[in-house]
This record gives structure tokens, sequence and C-alpha cells, in this order.
């Protein structure tokens, strides 16, 4: 059986990553020999520092696997950290023979696939807690042919950092799909919650080039775009920039599900507008608001299913991964998304960043926040 004992959780804020490492190996008091891995997110205040962070948290805690990367913005139970210079750590202990690290590194999605089922085989049941780089172009190929490969379910989110990209999968690395895989003898309950709400009918892709929309529904594109924003906002366009997003629904999904990606521009003239996906005709799209209260109800809505699903036992550990674009630009100041998470789940000893995007399963989400649960 899987040790029972929880994970041990420090968060901290210092000028310098030596202060803050201290501040939080203080909260977490982690005993030595208690944990064999542990998770690690920075703020990009230190992002040059991972290395060294790593290498002094070796030495203090006796753990050698480190999993992690940096964010423009960190969280831990109950707590935000959004343009500080900060970190937050998480140890836990589970079977020495379930933990495989994971970094594609460099490789092309058919290079990593076939690597990958050398060296590890695929298992369904596995489950994996990775990060990717988001200037890999490559990652929406990517990240299923990783899934296809070991046959694990993924939970994570892309880097955001206004300097370096570090990721942490036992060495620091870059570029590409990093972290850990563990063996479906560890118990993990996941869920995922939206931030942006659907508002007009699902419509078929009739014209497009590339990532440019230019017939929906046999229609121009732009006009049933501002049919389904209403007549307010279509006055003025440039009041949607950063509101008004595209969805492309999921299909067989146990609930509805959708990928939302950013809306980029739009030219009046061609009655025409740019996503940040390539689209093909025939592929089904929504319009979608960013909507804070949707977002809390559906957050609320996560965090009871997830508690359904964990019934009596308190997890030992939680990972959070949530978008850029939540937080305080969604759910308001004082750490209101992360109290909402604690206020359901209780003191559940969580850390977590905000990314570029959220990796599910095998898909790249956006504006959503992804949770997953040590049981």
């Amino acid at each position: 059986m899987p040790p029972v004992t929880p994970f041990r959780m420090g968060h901290a804020v210092a000028s310098d990553w030596h202060g803050a490492l201290r501040g939080a190996l203080v909260m977490a008091d982690v005993p030595r020999g208690e944990a064999n891995v542990g998770f690690l997110y920075v703020t990009d205040h230190f992002a040059d520092d991972v290395r060294d962070i790593r290498d002094e948290l070796r030495v203090r805690t006796g753990i050698e696997t480190w999993i992690g990367t940096t964010g423009i913005g960190i969280c831990a139970t109950g707590a935000e950290y959004f343009d500080q210079p900060a970190l937050a750590l998480l140890a836990g202990s589970v079977p020495d023979d379930a933990i495989h690290l994971l970094d594609t590194g460099s490789d092309t999605p058919d290079e990593a696939s076939a690597r990958l089922a050398g060296a590890l085989g695929t298992r369904e049941g596995r489950f994996g807690i990775v990060h990717a780089d988001p200037r890999n172009a490559d990652l929406d190929a990517l990240i299923p042919a990783v899934v296809e490969a070991t046959g694990a379910f993924l939970a994570g989110g892309l880097t955001s950092s206004r300097g370096a990209h570090p990721q942490l999968a036992g060495t620091v690395t870059a570029g590409g799909v990093s972290g850990v895989l563990f063996e479906p003898d560890v118990a993990v309950a996941t869920g995922l919650t939206q931030g942006c709400t659907p508002i007009g009918p699902v419509r078929e892709v009739t014209d497009c080039r590339e990532n440019i929309i230019v017939g929906l529904d046999e229609r121009p594109a732009l006009e049933a775009l501002k049919e389904d924003i209403g007549e307010v906002l279509a006055r003025d366009l440039r009041r949607i920039g950063g509101y008004i997003h595209v969805a492309f629904p999921v299909s067989g999904a146990d609930r509805p599900d959708y990928l939302v990606r950013n809306l980029i521009a739009i030219d009046p003239a061609a009655d025409a507008f740019a996503v940040g996906a390539t689209v093909a005709r025939g592929d089904m799209v929504m319009i979608c608001r960013r909507d804070g209260q949707a977002a809390h109800l559906d957050l609320t809505r996560m965090l009871e299913d997830l508690g359904r699903r964990v019934g009596e036992s308190r997890p030992r550990g939680g990972i959070y991964h949530s978008c850029l674009a939540r937080g305080p630009n969604l759910f308001g100041p004082d750490s209101a998304e992360l109290r909402t998470i604690r206020s359901i789940l209780g003191d559940v000893p969580l850390i977590g960043v905000f990314c570029n995007g959220e990796i599910s399963h095998q898909r790249l989400y956006g504006y959503t926040g992804v949770l997953s649960l040590f049981l």
C-alpha cells in the first residue's frame, strides 16, 4: 500500500532566493527521510536561480527528485503571489518504483513518442504532472504524443515568465514537455474548471485560411460573431479584446468541454477574424466571454465534484495549474481563487503556478484551472 502521510508544504516571499527558501523550508518542516519527491514553483524573479535552489533543496531535505517550473504568479494553500519574489514547495512520499522522470527536450512529437514508448512502455492508468515550454511550436502534437506513448493522464501547464523559462524534472531543462509520471498505484484525483462561458451557438467553419475564419454557417464570419456578442459590443469591436474569445468544443467528454483560444485580430473589410489556432473547414466553434461570476460557479462545481470523489479521506497534497488570466485578473484580489479552493477542500497542502496554458489529459487549454489531488 502507498504511504498515507500528508505532504509537507511551504511558501515564502523574500528579496533573494536564499531568504525565500529558508522561509518555505521552515514552514514545510520536512523530516529528513520522510519524502522522496518534491515540487517547486518560483516566480520569474528567481527564474535564473532554479538550478541553485534545486541544489540547496537536495542538501537541505535529502530529496533528489524535484519537479517544477517558473511562473509570473505562483500559489499555495489560500495564497497567491503575483509580481513578487516568491517560491513554494511541496514534498511527499510515494513508492520509489512508481516514479518516472520525463523530459522530451528538443524531440519532435514522433521522436518523443518513440523514445518514451521504448523507455517506459505504454501502461494505462499512469498519471503525470508536467510542464511545457510555450515557445515550442509543436505542443499541440507533442502533448498527445506523450500520452499515446506512455498511457498517462497528464495534468500541468505552460511555463510563464518574462525572462528565462526553466523547468525542473530532476535536472533543469527547457524547450519541451517535462515532469514526472506516476504508476497507477499512486492514487490521484483531478478536475478541470473553465474560465470562459459560451455565449453563442455552436457554428461550423465553412471558409478559412490557416488561423483566419472567413465563413461560419455559410455566412460571413464577422457577421456571425457580431450576432453572438450582441448589439452593444458589436457597435465598437475595440471593446472585445481580452473579453471575447473563440472556443472549440471537445467531443466525447463526460460533461460539456471546450478549448478556448484567443481572438487575435479582426478584419472588418473582409468580414473575417483570426484566432490563436489553426482552423480547418468543418471545425465547430463557439464564441465565448471571460466571465468571473460563471468562473467562480464552475470552480465551485469542480471542487465539490472532487470532494465527492475523494470521499471521507483527506487529500495528502495538491498541485494547481491555473491560467495567468485567472487569479486576481478574474476572481479579484486577496487570493480569492485559492481561498475558494481552501474553503471547500480545507487546508490541503497545495502549491501551484499560473500558466501560459493548461494541460489536462492530452489537450492544451486556456483560461482554465487544473487541480490534482494526491490521495
